[in-house]
């Protein structure tokens, strides 16, 4: 039975932010994006709750449109909505006094409608389709601001997105060739009887994981995400950040468990390839989020490093492995929407956009820098905040397939999470021991306030009580026996 919460989760966003466009009353503009998102997020929780379905929405042959949901679409479906939601109503305070606020909402929702469309795509490409049609319609969030270093960084991430969908198309079109259908199948759908094949199979795996990795903010394919992150309004960077990168998470994810299979890619040079790169990227963005001055760009590095602690997870092909990277997907992207949006709040009240202005910052919006300081622990890895757990189980995971490589990992690990210390804690401490020049309180109003308080607990709710999402994360690790042993 086919569910149609499914696609009315992708339509409705999309058919709003179209309407956003037409409508002339601000106010009326406003209620409508709120809604909108609002009764996204409850789609996809419903859709969770009724069951999948599947059904083939145009058959073209090798290119069938397929939509549905299994376990891993639900959850992302109701990550990305939920954030969304977040990210929305901060918004609406954010650019109340923007002129062109109706723009930022519109392609908002048309993004979100293009995310719920990944997360349900049931196929290669599907799955390719709403990609592409995520970057093009984030793109505008990040050049909203008009300025030529915004329309710059908007044409970086085009060209970083286009390369890495060009790598995508490449490996699709051979997946086609060895691979009994691109469906998105448990255990994957690669015929391992021709193994005369498997060299060009694993060629064709290696670019769609790297083509996908771009958006993830991998090395070498990384150098539009510190330049997009600062330039764009604060919701759209968290966005970017919690969401956009995530994309490439699940592309990834879908290609290695759902396309080739881990079978197949357990101890191949993919594997080790994949891995040491994630690994480079996990110490290289931390050091350059250790280094960086400017406010956003640090919080822009720091997603550099730990969107690659999700990609070591699922490259390792184990059940810690794969539930940890889960795990790591979910908790960094609530963390790192709730500092985007602690980060804005901020430069929004104060006009302040370096770490060294924020001395003393803390006292005047102690409500802020207190849910940044919960956002921080949890993206250290500091107990009893999520992102412990999802390190813990990254690293004994590492550390059980690896050998050699398993002990460098969870040293790089360790070493990633003591600069990330080093760069968020600094500005938790100087803003709220330290004494600014001006003691006037900046605390923003309520539409930017509960989301950033919601998040904050979330991440302490899902560190105290993460035995529920852990069961999940680890139903959706064990595909088959054959795949995870």
């Amino acid at each position: 039975m086919y569910n149609y919460l499914i696609p009315l989760a992708m339509i409705l966003p999309m058919a709003s932010g179209i309407l956003m466009g037409l409508l002339r009353n601000n106010s009326g503009r406003n209620i409508l994006f709120a809604e909108t998102l609002a009764a996204t997020l409850l789609c996809a929780v419903a859709a969770a709750c009724t069951g999948s379905g599947l059904t083939t929405v145009a058959d073209m042959g090798v290119f069938a449109f397929r939509l549905g949901a299994d376990r891993v679409g639900h959850l992302f479906a109701i990550l990305f909505s939920a954030l969304f939601l977040g990210a929305g109503v901060f918004s609406l305070e954010y650019n109340s006094h923007d002129d062109h606020q109706a723009r930022f909402n519109g392609f908002f929702l048309l993004t979100l409608g293009a995310m719920m469309g990944l997360s349900y795509s049931q196929n290669l490409f599907t799955y390719y389709f709403f990609y592409e049609c995520m970057t093009l319609l984030s793109m505008p969030l990040v050049f909203h601001e008009g300025t030529e270093e915004s329309m710059k960084a908007a044409l970086k991430y085009l060209g970083y997105s286009l390369f890495g969908a060009a790598l995508v198309l490449f490996g699709f079109f051979y997946a086609g060739q060895y691979c009994d259908t691109t469906n998105f199948a448990e255990g994957g759908s690669f015929n391992l009887a021709g193994q005369a094949h498997l060299p060009m199979a694993l060629i064709a795996a290696f670019c769609l994981m790297l083509g996908f990795a771009c958006k993830a903010g991998m090395v070498p394919l990384h150098q539009w995400l510190p330049v997009a992150h600062p330039v764009a309004p604060a919701p759209a960077s968290a966005i970017l950040s919690a969401c956009i990168t995530k994309a490439g998470v699940l592309g990834i994810l879908r290609c290695a468990y759902y396309v080739f299979g881990a079978e197949v890619l357990r101890g191949s040079w993919v594997q080790t390839a994949m891995t040491v790169l994630a690994l480079i990227t996990v110490f290289t963005g931390s050091m350059l989020a250790y280094k960086e001055r400017l406010f956003k760009r640090r919080l822009a590095w720091s997603t550099v490093s730990q969107v690659s602690y999700v990609l070591y997870g699922l490259f390792q092909f184990t059940p810690a492995g794969f539930g940890g990277g889960l795990l790591q997907a979910v908790f960094h992207a609530v963390s790192k929407t709730a500092l985007f949006l602690c980060a804005g709040a901020v430069i929004h009240q104060s006009g302040k956009t370096q770490v060294h202005e924020l001395t003393g910052m803390g006292k005047r919006m102690p409500v802020v820098f207190g849910c940044f300081a919960f956002a921080s622990l949890s993206l250290v890895g500091i107990p009893p905040f999520a992102g412990f757990v999802s390190k813990w189980s990254l690293a004994t995971g590492g550390l059980s397939v690896y050998g050699t490589l398993g002990i460098v990992g969870a040293a790089v690990l360790l070493i990633s999470a003591i600069l990330t210390a080093g760069y968020l804690f600094p500005i938790i401490i100087h803003g709220c021991t330290e004494d600014a020049e001006d003691n006037t309180p900046l605390e923003p109003g309520l539409r930017m306030l509960v989301p950033l308080v919601v998040l904050a607990l979330a991440l302490l709710a899902l560190g105290i009580f993460t035995a529920p999402l852990s069961g999940l994360t680890e139903t959706i690790a064990s595909i088959s026996k054959e795949v995870l042993p």
